[in-house]
């Protein structure tokens, strides 16, 4: 497996590519909807509000959340700088939270506490100081899922009701399902050398196992959940403003 990329978006190593790959754009573009979603979900439709609270995401996990994960273990083998992985980071999170501050002020007090979470989780999550406790399946889902949903749900209506909890609920389950069909193919891209083996079908021919074919499936689902959660933001913000 010489040669196999960490990420299937991700693109050949060195210069801007690097940043571009740092992006993580599918999986940005997949989580930045989910705060366009419960934007739109809002009684209120308030375009200035979710554009401030998409900058905050893009910013927090966009390029802060990604930048820790690259510089706490180098998953996609960047050839970006220590300190300017630093740089990035500390500029991203301050403009976050900068962000989040000034929408608490401006609108509800209470949304100090989506940003303390937030940023919190940001940290936590990416660099694992507790021993990989908070790096799991369930607060993925809850964090990058769900969390997005509710904080631009929040921003705009400046309460939380059902359909904004029906809405997390299912960010939260489809970013479970992203999780769980990711997992085995970073596994594949990044820590696994060689695959070997076939399967022996019933009518008694023979298909190999490859690395190619353990991971057409799990990536072609994640592409395609990735443009259908795109088209449903987008569908919303169409309903909204028409």
């Amino acid at each position: 497996m010489t040669g196999t990329r960490p990420a299937f978006y991700a693109l050949a190593r060195g210069g801007w590519r690097d940043y571009v790959t740092l992006l993580h754009p599918p999986y940005t573009l997949w989580h930045l909807s989910y705060v366009v979603i419960g934007a739109a979900l809002a009684p209120e439709w308030r375009p200035g509000r979710l554009g401030l609270t998409l900058a905050a995401f893009f910013l927090a996990v966009g390029v802060g959340a990604h930048v820790l994960d690259e510089l706490r273990s180098r998953p996609l083998a960047t050839a970006v700088s220590d300190r300017v992985l630093v740089g990035l980071a500390a500029a991203s999170l301050v403009g976050a939270v900068g962000i989040g501050i000034g929408g608490a002020i401006a609108w509800n007090l209470w949304l100090l506490a989506f940003v303390a979470i937030g940023g919190f989780v940001v940290c936590a999550y990416n660099l694992e100081p507790f021993g990989g406790r908070l790096h799991g399946d369930l607060l993925f889902a809850l964090f990058w899922g769900a969390f997005p949903v509710l904080t631009a749900y929040f921003a705009a209506a400046e309460e939380i009701r059902g359909e904004a909890i029906l809405a997390a609920a299912f960010a939260g389950l489809l970013s479970l399902a992203q999780r769980r069909l990711s997992t085995p193919v970073r596994a594949l891209r990044r820590r696994v050398s060689a695959v070997s083996g076939t399967l022996e079908l019933k009518d008694g021919t023979h298909e190999p196992i490859t690395a190619e074919s353990l991971m057409r499936a799990p990536e072609g689902a994640l592409r395609a959940l990735t443009a259908a959660t795109i088209a449903l933001a987008a569908a919303l913000v169409v309903l909204r403003v028409s």
